[in-house]
């Protein structure tokens, strides 16, 4: 065993000895022995450095000129390639200037490293101006996964990118292919996110409002008519600047291509297509799906999936690959790429229309969609008979003290100065309200789903929900009508630090009764990010084994920011030492921070 698994193996073994009651042991024993098996596979896993510069650069992704957030000059930034079992090492010099950051790692579950996730209020105190800051933790997942800034509102400012692990040597797929490529969908604003966020944040509310463009890998094209002649001259706006030309994907004919397509909007749910061709849709968050064939697929913020191309349309010409908003009524025009056949000249522009897609409003196709993503035969792990705790938590728009917040059963998350994982691990109690647990439910007998919430009640906290070791917990997600009539929005939920089954979509109120009957618990896909639909519910089961604490919050940027999450603590105790690069914030100030 190398000398990294031997030292590895050893913290284990000393956290496993800090538990002090049978249950405790117990439940450490079960770490133990899932971490060992970790250890195991890891033999033969490499150390991955990157060193990332993270500062301001002028770039014109859909060519208009404007202030982004770059790595290392890149936006989206560096795909980072690994293999299931490799330890990855990033070293993150913050050079913004006035604003501090937080990079979080999109579906790794940090087991061992939780202060790692990068969540600024949750796991770690920010990266001041001018600080690096190392971020280490094992992939121990084969998949397509994300990273994004997660402080502030910066992934909309262009702090994103794409995370590919690969199955370990001798390990193969259960479908072929000839290539991949990777795709990442992002929307795009002119405005600067200070100025969102301080709308977001006043009395009167200011909306972030609809996206200016889409891009396609960081590239798009805003109608730079619309700013008037002056925007041309004065090189704000230029559609001749190479930075927006359309990204090219090139195709051989006869060949299959597997397309990883991930979606870090900050707002737009999309749908994703090529025109004239089908797709396969194989992989969803790191797990495998039963095959299904899909003309356009729809994709959620949060979200990763894996499609299979076979590039069987006439070769003689070149393709539109579209995608456009859905679920809000849009005014965002069409992302555009090019599906270049070779060997056609991979700036011939296709002969067609690009295909509009699907219409916004229609739901039932969205629902459709998520109904069909089961586990793949052969893949399938079966989620535990029955929960533990269940809780339901009620999506709505609330007023309090005269701001608009998002909440879930009436409270808004208000993340504290102190670290949540800092402050648990130290016990400085008087971090947050740690006396006060969320609620669990609400009054769902009384409760119109359909009409403006009357929540007069609603109110600000940052109560966390106290997860027992080792648990099962249904999160059962109720949306409802928001502040404006006859208006439900779509809410990408993702969960930090683990996957969770997906036991079923609904229409309407969950009634535990009937639609509790109804759950899968067969064949249902694992996934860390699930959309929920207008008016409707969405059932989720996941094990609380993984000791940390971990956020679970709407991924639209905006919800976010605006309070839209709730946080869940399990196994602290099981921690190991904190390192102190973490520290520095809130009631640790006066604690050493290099």
């Amino acid at each position: 065993m190398p000398f990294q698994s031997i030292v590895f193996t050893q913290q284990l073994l000393s956290q496993t000895k800090m538990a002090e009651s049978s249950k405790q042991r117990g439940n450490s024993l079960s770490l133990l022995l899932l971490m060992l098996l970790m250890v195991l596979t890891r033999v033969d896993a490499r150390i991955r450095h990157y060193k990332w510069e993270i500062k301001h650069e002028y770039k014109s992704p859909d060519c208009f000129k404007k202030l982004s957030i770059t790595i290392n000059g890149r936006s989206p930034g560096p795909t980072i390639l690994a293999r299931q079992g490799d330890t990855i090492v990033v070293e993150v010099k913050n050079s913004l200037p006035t604003e501090n950051t937080a990079i979080h790692w999109h579906g790794m579950r940090q087991r061992g490293t939780p202060w790692s996730d990068g969540t600024e209020g949750v796991t770690q105190c920010p990266i001041l101006p001018g600080d690096t800051f190392i971020y280490k933790f094992v992939v121990d997942k084969a998949g397509t996964f994300l990273y994004h800034a997660h402080y502030g509102m910066q992934r909309e400012a262009g702090l994103v990118g794409t995370i590919i692990v690969t199955l370990p040597e001798g390990e193969s797929e259960p479908f072929t292919y000839d290539h991949d490529y990777n795709i990442l969908l992002t929307d795009w604003y002119h405005k600067s996110t200070s100025d969102e966020a301080i709308g977001l944040s006043s009395i009167p509310f200011v909306f972030v409002g609809e996206p200016q463009s889409l891009l396609i890998n960081g590239r798009g094209r805003f109608n730079c008519s619309l700013l008037g002649p002056s925007s041309s001259v004065n090189k704000v706006c230029s559609t001749t600047n190479s930075e927006c030309s359309p990204y090219v994907l090139t195709v051989n004919p006869s060949k299959t291509y597997r397309l990883r397509i991930g979606s870090l909007t900050s707002l737009s749910s999309l749908s994703f297509q090529i025109e004239g061709h089908k797709m396969i849709v194989v992989e969803a968050d790191g797990h495998y799906v039963e095959p299904f064939e899909v003309e356009n697929l729809y994709i959620y913020s949060g979200e990763t999936y894996s499609v299979l191309l076979k590039a069987n349309q006439n070769p003689s010409r070149n393709y539109w690959i579209t995608t456009n908003v859905v679920s809000r009524k849009p005014s965002t025009p069409l992302g555009l790429a090019i599906l270049n056949y070779f060997a056609n000249h991979p700036k011939r522009l296709p002969i067609t229309v690009p295909p509009p897609g699907p219409v916004w409003n229609h739901t039932s196709s969205r629902l459709s969609q998520s109904l069909a993503i089961k586990a793949r035969h052969g893949f399938i792990q079966t989620p535990p008979p029955k929960a533990d705790r269940v809780i339901v938590l009620l999506n709505t728009q609330n007023i309090i003290d005269g701001y608009k917040k998002w909440s879930l059963n009436n409270v808004s998350l208000t993340l504290p100065i102190t670290p949540y994982l800092i402050a648990l691990k130290y016990k400085l109690t008087h971090a947050f309200d740690d006396q006060t647990s969320p609620p669990e439910n609400y009054d769902s007998a009384n409760y119109d789903i359909y009409s403006v919430p009357r929540n007069v009640n609603a109110t600000s906290g940052n109560g966390i929900y106290k997860l027992d070791f080792n648990s099962t917990v249904d999160v059962i997600l109720q949306n409802a009508n928001t502040l404006t009539p006859m208006n439900s929005e779509t809410h990408p939920w993702h969960l930090h630090g683990h996957n969770f089954w997906v036991l079923g979509f609904g229409e309407g109120k969950f009634d535990s009764e009937s639609d509790g009957k109804k759950l899968n618990l067969v064949n249902p896909i694992l996934k860390n990010t699930v959309p929920l639909h207008p008016y409707g519910w969405t059932a989720l089961r996941f094990q609380a084994d993984n000791p940390g604490v971990w956020i679970f919050h709407c991924h639209i940027e905006s919800h976010f920011y605006m309070g839209m999450a709730v946080v869940f603590q399990e196994g602290v105790d099981m921690v190991g030492n904190l390192p102190s690069s973490i520290l520095g914030c809130g009631a640790t100030k006066e604690f050493h921070r290099p």
